[in-house]
């Protein structure tokens, strides 16, 4: 199976989080578009990400989704 990427749609840093994630702050989340077109909301693990970034998964927590920065 090969590893779900994609390219940074969208992006923003939470500092007013629900209480499930107050511990968490501040935590980047960003809209991912996948390679197959689709889009996905996902947490941002490491370094911060911007808009054109291409991501990868790196895990899955939860139920939620953390993609990280791909090197280049």
């Amino acid at each position: 199976m090969s590893k779900l990427t994609g390219t940074v749609y969208t992006e923003t840093v939470v500092f007013s989080p629900p209480e499930a994630y107050v511990n968490d702050v501040p935590y980047q989340l960003a809209i991912i578009e996948l390679e197959n077109g689709k889009k996905t909301t996902a947490r941002v693990l490491g370094e911060r990400v911007s808009i054109g970034d291409r991501v990868s998964l790196a895990e899955t927590r939860n139920d939620v989704q953390y993609f990280q920065k791909q090197q280049e």
